[in-house]
């Protein structure tokens, strides 16, 4: 029986931060308590935005936000079709139908109808859930936060989602080259990993071995390992090629392909039954959901390899660069922010580059434990959780609400002549005057959040929380169909001042 149950607090990151990077995220914290917020995704389990999401609200909470988090629910037509926007916004070819899109628009439609919210902000992430903006009465500031690799998107599903993109208040991108031409404010900040959680808290070499045995996974010569989704953006057919390459060119390795299904991507089992035909004495393709096993491989392997052709950020890098593993992984996105090459690993474009690095690496263990070393530290100053709970707070802090009086007829009088306009006085809180809800206002920027255009450094973009004029034509534009009411009512009135 279990006798005590913890969750990670921010103190708990001290060790790996110091006292004084805790204590101002505690500060800014405290200008946000009672925050009410959610996070709206496409699944609880499965691929990176669920393994960032799953720690990084628990320590909002602990920090005294209300941090929440939901998932969509959709038919297999609806989550083939959001995988193959998936694709499509990465590069990939799409024929975006009139079909295509009422699937897409009424399941989303049917989660707003059961989904009642009615919080002060709204996080909503990736492509599945993105309509859901357009059925909701604003109580506070929307924001998409997009995971993948944006920076070639096909333009035709760009133009059509951009209607639905330029709804919300903000948005957030992994890198800056990921940026789009739309006209919301966009800022960046990267992913990031909880170092407490089974999968990357430390494990001892009995633990590991009795891992690896129970799946039949030898020992006997040194481990080269990929953990990802069965993706065709992970390139697991390119991983086997180097794999192979290195091995006629004298390197004498286990090959070990750990991955798993995401539920919102039906693409997955499809790809790992391709790949079966590859298994072998050395080629070992798994599908397991056990993250000790995930934690096993990443510390006993001699190399982890990623060779992903796009990767929005690819947080099994920062998994195993964090236990102190070399990581040979595409030069592309998010790894090429991780991995320094040729100092805490190696970028490749190549199967016979990747092949290359196998071999030295394998071959020189001193190489392996100097790079290693490196790579941990990269991961303790720039990718921990703490440090993207800080860069939340610090884009939580930078919205403003602002009032504004609208010139108003009066009966027998003509219209009301506006003298002065400016935000309504609030209470004290933080030092600073709010206007009803939290208007603290911070720079962004702080520890690392990146900021786009329209949200300046020390001025921010105002963002009205209720549109001027009182309410807001929900009739026209993406996502609505002639007829159909907002399933949340009707657009709320204006409140005079």
């Amino acid at each position: 029986m279990i006798s005590e149950r913890r969750i990670p607090r921010i103190e708990d990151y001290e060790q790996f931060i110091g006292k004084e990077a805790v204590e101002r995220i505690k500060g800014k914290a405290r200008g946000l308590e009672g925050l009410h917020l959610t996070n709206i995704n496409s699944t609880f389990y499965g691929g990176g935005v669920a393994e960032i999401l799953s720690p990084l609200t628990l320590l909002m909470n602990t920090l005294g936000l209300k941090a929440g988090w939901r998932a969509i629910q959709g038919s297999p037509d609806f989550f083939s079709i959001t995988k193959k926007m998936h694709n499509a916004l990465q590069g990939g070819d799409f024929n975006l139908t009139d079909m295509k899109k009422r699937i897409y628009e009424d399941v989303i439609w049917e989660n707003a109808v059961r989904n009642h919210i009615d919080h002060e902000m709204v996080i909503v992430h990736d492509p599945q859930p993105l309509p859901m903006v357009t059925h909701y009465k604003k109580r506070g500031p929307w924001i998409w936060r997009a995971h993948i690799d944006l920076s070639g998107p096909h333009s035709g599903l760009l133009d059509y989602l951009r209607g639905f993109i330029e709804r919300y208040d903000a948005v957030i991108l992994s890198l800056e080259e990921y940026r789009l031409g739309i006209e919301t404010p966009q800022v960046f900040m990267m992913p990031a990993i909880d170092p407490f959680i089974i999968k990357n808290a430390p494990m001892d070499k009995e633990d590991c071995e009795e891992r690896l045995r129970h799946y039949g996974i030898p020992t006997d010569l040194p481990l080269v390992v990929q953990v990802s989704r069965f993706d065709r953006w992970k390139d697991p057919t390119g991983t086997i090629a180097a794999f192979k390459r290195a091995r006629k060119d004298g390197a004498k390795a286990t090959l070990v392909l750990l991955g798993d299904f995401a539920t919102d991507d039906p693409e997955g089992e499809e790809i790992y039954h391709s790949l079966l035909g590859e298994k072998g004495e050395r080629v070992k393709i798994l599908t397991q959901e056990d993250t000790a096993l995930v934690n096993a491989l990443q510390t006993r392997a001699a190399v982890v390899i990623q060779k992903s052709i796009r990767e929005g950020f690819g947080l099994t890098v920062t998994e195993a660069m964090w236990k102190g593993t070399p990581v040979i992984g595409g030069d592309v996105g998010g790894i090429k922010h991780q991995i320094e090459d040729g100092v805490n690993g190696f970028l490749v474009s190549s199967v016979d580059d990747a092949a290359e690095r196998i071999v030295r690496l394998l071959e020189d263990r001193e190489m392996r434990r100097e790079m290693g070393r490196k790579a941990r530290e990269s991961v303790k100053k720039n990718f921990l959780m703490s440090r993207l709970v800080e860069n939340y707070l610090d884009l939580f802090g930078s919205f403003q609400t602002v009032y504004k009086l609208r010139e108003t007829p009066l009966p027998g009088e003509g219209r009301l002549e506006i003298v002065s306009r400016g935000r309504r006085k609030g209470r004290k809180r933080g030092g600073e005057a709010e206007g009803g809800k939290r208007g603290a206002r911070r720079k962004a920027g702080a520890a690392g959040l990146s900021v786009g255009r329209d949200v300046r450094s020390g001025e921010g973009r105002r963002t009205e929380t209720v549109p001027e004029g009182g309410k807001r034509d929900r009739s026209k534009g993406p996502g609505r169909k002639p007829g159909r009411k907002n399933p949340k009512g009707r657009a709320s009135k204006k409140k005079s001042n």
